[in-house]
């Protein structure tokens, strides 16, 4: 009877991970304010909320752009005002990677696809909102998104 318990609560915990967004350091699009993300980047080293709706910050390994979602994007998406000021998306960019494709499993990924612009490919999983740049084979940019289960239910809540 308890293999059945615990077979049930995994298939509960893999299903539910389906639906989820990717996440970077707990930070979660369309869920994480600006407070949550000081709390776990510090203070940023550029502050273009105002301007351009992004904080950045330095951390080991490269950069990081925090996006947040506007009052533009709420009405041009048609979402819940409760969405603005919410992280739209999180930029990582990789100074010094040595992360391949190969490396990450994403060439055998049926989850991602893939998009080859030259010496630039781009793997995508739209429906975890979790994107890599590789250039000249190395990973330079990893974007984590709102995934389309997300965007959809704050369509529904709009």
């Amino acid at each position: 009877m308890w293999i059945m318990v615990v077979a049930a609560f995994a298939a509960v915990l893999v299903s539910s991970g389906v639906a989820r967004a990717a996440t970077w350091k707990g930070l979660e699009p369309f869920t994480s304010r600006r407070g949550d993300v000081e709390r776990v980047l510090g203070a940023p080293v550029s502050d273009k909320v105002a301007q351009q709706g992004t904080l950045q910050f330095s951390v080991s390994g490269g950069t990081v752009t925090v996006q947040f979602v506007d009052a533009k994007f709420v009405a041009s998406k048609k979402l819940s005002p409760s969405a603005e000021g919410t992280v739209l998306q999180i930029v990582l960019q990789h100074e010094r990677a040595t992360d391949t494709p190969e490396s990450m499993n994403l060439t055998s990924n049926k989850d991602f696809e893939s998009r080859d612009q030259g010496n630039v490919v781009l793997y995508y999983n739209t429906k975890e909102g979790l994107f890599y740049t590789f250039v000249d084979g190395k990973l330079k940019t990893t974007r984590y998104a709102a995934s389309l289960d997300q965007i959809a239910r704050a369509q529904k809540r709009g």
